[in-house]
């Protein structure tokens, strides 16, 4: 098979396993989120680095819930590794938009070893919140935390969803030694999107309004959002206005 026939197969594949085995624990938070969302709470994300694009996958996303909102590093991830810098990402956050108990965050970090997630979780967790992580266990469970703490973000998270992913992330031999094709974001986005269904279907099943982003693409989907994102105009982030 060629290169790119080899990656669509392994990563299928694990995909296909990362939903099953990550089910139980979407189902089990799912309904926590629900009731949070339907008493007029949030959900939260973060990821440093590239894994914040997988935070991004369901802030203001057409066809996905309005009340979720991203904690946004302004560096990019490139001091995701000083001791300190995510406490007050998480607290300069805290001020504008609020952690309010009983809401959840979904933190990402492939490794699960780097302080700034680490951070993030820990702020998240003193105010009461839900820490679900988004992690490679392969990973999180051998690779050494950078953190004062001693911990990787699975031992800190409340629930833990695994992408599967191997050290490294690429899963494509290449070259004897060097891989290429990472799998992280592929899964850990559709993972999120598992989330965010499994939540709706608790709304709907228990009578409660789903507030759904609407496409701006067709007629009155911008107005639609404009008159939805008015309940929640002082808890989302400026990626979304």
């Amino acid at each position: 098979m060629s290169l790119a026939d080899t990656y669509f197969a392994t990563a299928t594949a694990t995909l296909n396993r990362a939903r099953d085995q990550n089910m139980p624990v979407i189902r089990a938070v799912a309904p926590q989120i629900g009731a949070s969302i339907a008493g007029g709470g949030v959900l939260h994300t973060f990821g440093s680095g590239h894994s914040e694009l997988i935070g991004r996958e369901i802030i203001g996303r057409a066809g996905g819930l309005m009340p979720v909102t991203g904690l946004i590093d302004p560096g990019y991830g490139f001091s995701e590794n000083v001791v300190g810098y995510g406490t007050r990402l998480a607290e300069r956050y805290d001020n504008h938009y609020h952690f309010k108990a009983g809401e959840s965050i979904v933190v990402i970090s492939n490794s699960g070893k780097n302080a700034s997630p680490i951070e993030v979780a820990l702020y998240a967790k003193k105010k009461g919140v839900t820490v679900i992580a988004l992690t490679s266990l392969e990973m999180s469970t051998t690779a050494k935390t950078v953190h004062p703490g001693g911990k990787n973000l699975h031992a800190i998270a409340d629930y833990t969803l695994d992408n599967l992913g191997v050290t490294g992330d690429a899963i494509t031999e290449v070259t004897p030694g060097r891989f290429a094709g990472p799998t992280s974001t592929l899964i850990g986005a559709t993972l999120l999107n598992l989330l965010t269904l499994e939540v709706l279907d608790w709304l709907k099943t228990h009578g409660h309004p789903m507030p759904l982003v609407t496409s701006q693409n067709i007629p009155g989907g911008m107005e639609a959002n404009i008159e939805l994102s008015k309940q929640y105009r002082t808890r989302l982030s400026k990626l979304i206005g």
